[in-house]
């Protein structure tokens, strides 16, 4: 099984916009790093759930226009919330999946299913990056850390 975690694209800031909406920069970052994995490198999952908050919603959707997969909101992946709740969530999954949310919950998930500690800092994430961790006889493995290539 593969587990795909992306940080949302780079978002409005707060003070411009509470609800915190995707860039024109963060939609690009997105859309070329989905785009290339989809296109370039076969990427595919079954399901693609969000936060639910509007930056996670936005870049899921891009996301979807890639891989035609339908997505849902679930909760568990707000920024602070405890990663654990995702740990036992996708120990019980046999398809592949794609997690979007924030940080600093997404390193802190990676961080526990790969070293067993969510502060380990095992994967650092940029807004719009794809990371995917696949399962193995010994474990969770790192197997592609996508960043958005800026000019």
């Amino acid at each position: 099984m593969r587990l795909h975690l992306v940080q949302h694209g780079l978002a409005a800031p707060e003070a411009e916009d509470p609800d915190r909406p995707l860039t024109e920069q963060g939609v690009a970052d997105v859309t070329q790093v989905a785009q290339y994995a989809v296109g370039q490198l076969g990427v595919g999952v079954n399901r693609i759930i969000h936060s639910g908050k509007t930056r996670a919603r936005q870049t899921a959707a891009i996301w979807d226009r890639a891989l035609h997969c339908g997505v849902v909101e679930a909760d568990g992946l707000a920024p602070n919330d405890d990663p654990m709740i995702w740990v036992e969530r996708v120990a019980t999954e046999t398809s592949d999946l794609m997690l979007v949310g924030h940080l600093p919950h997404l390193g802190r998930l990676a961080s526990l299913l790969l070293a067993g500690v969510s502060e380990s800092g095992e994967v650092r994430f940029r807004p719009g990056a794809l990371v995917q961790l696949e399962t193995t006889d010994a474990g969770w493995e790192l197997t592609l850390l996508l960043p958005p290539a800026r000019a």
